[in-house]
């Protein structure tokens, strides 16, 4: 047998009773999931932004940078919701690279799951603390959800695991929205096809028990465009692709139609500052299409202190050691105008 086991990853109830959730941020929790879930139901007009670094590997600089949105926050709260985007666990297409804070809590040390999920578990919550902006993550092992699900305001699924059926059954379970991404290959049909799972009733094996889920009527599509099979990207996001992912939502009877757009990855074809453009564009389509308005209810952006990326052993303050993101000053400027063409 080739696995070496290391230790044991300490159980959910010794890292919550170790690292608990206040009073204060559980009142502010329940406040924001009802906005958050409001919005996808549409009972209320304002648009969500999933923002923030690729990958979350530094607790003092991601902090800073929620702190950040935190005040722009404020100056656009009648237009805009931000949910930040602290992402520690990344999927590698190769299995090799910076797999994130999960796996190295030091990304110049080699790898300690106990400790990281402690450190991922302490940086979620510091940063709603500090911000009172409740965040994303992405669910790339699905056991590992209930060490986070008390702060978790959204879960991503990511375009590799979206056709993996633990996946699909563990987001059957959660009250949250949670994001199924189109795959790689770009097949609609994969999504729509995990949404539909996601939103069923399931019984089955979950952390060691039978357990059975309700259904989670919030799962919904996520657009990020797709990669041929000579490696070329393709965008998703243009109007004539919105309006046939509405069309096949309705086919197939899905609840809450709703779609997010990925305005990095294939869509962006990995030309981060692209986001920019993208997301106008999206909202102008919005804007004078109202079967738009209604299903595109919000973007993912990658954005982060500096722009663009360094090395993975890299130590420039805030900026990210994965994918190339915005930096701060076309970040702010961008959600200003975001707000201002969704009035």
């Amino acid at each position: 047998m080739g696995i070496i086991y290391i230790q044991k990853i300490p159980s959910v109830d010794e890292i919550l009773d170790a690292i608990p959730m206040s009073e204060e941020l559980k009142y502010l929790k329940k406040q924001r999931d009802m906005d958050i879930q409001n919005i996808f139901q549409g009972k209320d007009k304002r648009f969500l932004l999933i923002i923030g670094p690729c990958s979350a590997h530094d607790e003092d600089a991601v902090c800073d940078y929620v702190s950040r949105l935190a005040r722009i926050q404020e100056k656009v709260a009648s237009e805009i919701l931000i949910i930040p985007r602290i992402y520690t666990n990344k999927p590698r297409t190769t299995g090799t690279g910076y797999k994130g804070m999960l796996h190295q809590p030091n990304h110049h040390k080699k790898p300690d799951l106990a400790l990281g999920i402690k450190a991922i578990r302490n940086m979620h919550i510091r940063s709603f603390r500090e911000s009172h902006l409740s965040a994303a993550d992405e669910m790339l092992y699905p056991g590992n959800y209930p060490y986070l699900a008390d702060i978790l305001a959204y879960v991503a699924i990511g375009a590799r695991s979206v056709e993996n059926q633990q996946h699909r059954l563990t987001v059957s379970g959660l009250d949250i929205p949670v994001g199924m991404k189109n795959p790689t290959s770009g097949d609609i049909r994969v999504m729509l096809d995990s949404i539909c799972a996601a939103q069923t009733p399931h019984v089955f094996i979950y952390n060691e028990w039978e357990v059975s889920t309700t259904g989670n009527t919030l799962a919904h599509a996520v657009l990020r465009g797709s990669v041929d099979r000579y490696g070329n990207h393709s965008p998703n996001y243009h109007y004539d692709d919105l309006v046939e992912v509405i069309k096949l939502y309705h086919e197939r009877k899905l609840q809450n139609p709703v779609i997010i757009v990925d305005t990095n990855h294939s869509n962006s074809g990995k030309k981060y500052k692209e986001q920019i453009r993208i997301s106008k564009e999206i909202m102008l389509n919005r804007k004078h299409a109202a079967r738009l308005r209604t299903a595109i209810k919000g973007l993912m952006i990658e954005s982060y202190i500096l722009e663009g990326a360094q090395g993975p052993d890299g130590d420039e303050y805030g900026r990210s050691i994965t994918d190339p993101c915005l930096g701060w000053e076309d970040t702010e400027r961008l959600i200003l105008d975001l707000a201002e063409m969704n009035g």
